[in-house]
């Protein structure tokens, strides 16, 4: 029987939509002024659009055209009328429209930018919506936060420790609490941010591009952050496994 021909394999397709970049973190720690920020660093080499989530306003997406970082057509408000984590892990729907409608209404799109609702510490995106995403937190919300866990500190593809030019007000170390955020995140990414810092500025925007460029050469997999921390419960004969979901979880 002759020997099939070596058959190179296909190169992936190029995505036929923009890479969605989700931000969320909880309530002051900057995340509309990181979005601003990304706006301005990627608005003229990038087609960006931007989704906002309140509960009951359209108060980001309002601070936003108005900071004048992207055409306001391109700034679109969801309110969810329920809990942030809702309407971006639990049921996307809302803001899946919303992103479909921007792609299409301005394509073509490079780059979404899908801001949460301030929640707490355990707030993901589903990779359903989104491909990656960054958790924020800041200096001001103490020292200590990084080390606290849960799925958005842990598991976020970057995590943001953001306004690091308060560290002074405010009494925190930032080396100490950026290398408390690594040891939370087995090593993983994390940015020490302040919009006054051209280098860490370069940092995030250096991130988001090589980001689009895996996206775009169909080498970037969204993971899901998982909406549970990986925890134990008292008993001597616990045992850790691994749900389907990718939550690890110890009876």
């Amino acid at each position: 029987m002759p020997e099939s021909p070596d058959i190179p394999p296909t190169a992936p397709a190029p995505p036929a939509r923009a890479l969605r970049l989700g931000v969320a973190g909880p309530v002051g720690t900057g995340k509309s002024s990181l979005i601003a920020l990304l706006c301005r660093e990627l608005g003229k080499v990038l087609s960006v659009a931007v989704i906002t989530n309140d509960i009951y306003t359209d108060e980001d997406a309002r601070f936003l055209r108005s900071a004048g970082v992207l055409d306001p057509e391109r700034i679109r408000a969801v309110e969810t009328g329920a809990c942030p984590h809702t309407a971006i892990r639990d049921d996307v729907s809302q803001n899946l429209l919303a992103v479909e409608d921007l792609e299409r209404d301005f394509d073509p799109v490079d780059l979404v930018l899908v801001e949460s609702g301030g929640d707490n510490l355990t707030a993901t995106f589903s990779p359903a919506l989104v491909d990656a995403q960054f958790f924020v937190l800041d200096v001001a919300g103490g020292g200590d936060v990084a080390r606290k866990g849960g799925p958005g500190i842990a598991r976020a593809d970057v995590l943001v420790v953001n306004k690091t030019d308060l560290a002074p007000y405010v009494g925190v170390d930032v080396a100490q609490m950026v290398h408390d955020a690594e040891h939370a995140r087995d090593g993983g990414r994390v940015i020490a941010l302040s919009r006054t810092d051209p280098a860490s500025v370069a940092e995030l925007r250096a991130w988001v591009l090589e980001t689009l460029d895996r996206f775009r050469a169909g080498q970037h997999v969204a993971t899901d952050p998982g909406p549970m921390a990986p925890h134990s419960h008292a008993n001597a004969d616990a045992h850790v496994h691994l749900h389907a979901s990718g939550e690890v979880h110890t009876h």
